[in-house]
């Protein structure tokens, strides 16, 4: 693993995305930054959808992350509300395929037990506790990117635990291993960058 590397978290929605980045130096973390996409004055689904796409990919390129964690969506009753989330998230992961960037999905339990220690904590508290781990100033109105930006933390604290995800060589291992839900409830990763690819 790199001594040296950039982790972008993403907390994916049709409404507002919301994302933070952090540096990891000598296994030390550093906030770099965090904000959202508002994606509420759009009706058009598709739009939305496109404009992820893009503000995903305008991240990349800006920040050249080494790896991307994003929350995984939750099971609801709102089965509308639940395809629109899995699509805002697939095609922010498709985003990061298309740059070759690993992926890892974390459920929101786990994102909130990583940072507070409660897999129940609400998004005040979340944010309270990367606060106070990373130093912020201020936290935004909105705290969907403090979301993305758990995303990124607990990404940073299960590296190096291999029991965390699974590893995929391309789209067809992706999707045999992801046709049902993970009954752990926890991780699945996405690893397609090769030996000789090139940020």
């Amino acid at each position: 693993m790199k001594s040296e590397r950039i982790i972008l978290g993403i907390d994916p929605g049709t409404t507002i995305m919301g994302f933070g980045l952090i540096k990891v130096e000598n296994k030390q973390m550093k906030f770099m930054q965090l904000n959202e996409l508002q994606l509420s004055k759009y009706s058009d689904h598709y739009v939305k959808l496109k404009l992820i796409f893009e503000r995903t990919i305008e991240l990349i390129d800006t920040y050249h992350p080494d790896e991307i964690a994003i929350e995984a969506p939750f099971f609801g009753k709102n089965v509308q509300s639940m395809l629109k989330l899995g699509r805002a998230q697939g095609v922010a992961m498709a985003a990061g395929l298309s740059r070759e960037i690993p992926i890892t999905e974390y459920l929101p339990k786990k994102i909130k037990m990583a940072i507070t220690g409660n897999g129940n904590a609400s998004k005040e508290q979340v944010a309270k506790m990367l606060q106070s781990l990373l130093g912020l100033k201020s936290l935004p109105k909105n705290l969907d990117s403090t979301d993305g930006l758990a995303a990124a933390v607990c990404h940073f604290y299960n590296s190096g635990i291999t029991e965390v995800g699974k590893s995929y060589s391309g789209w067809a291992a992706f999707v045999k291993q992801n046709s049902s839900p993970d009954s752990k409830g926890g991780v699945s990763s996405v690893n397609l960058r090769g030996k000789n690819s090139k940020k």
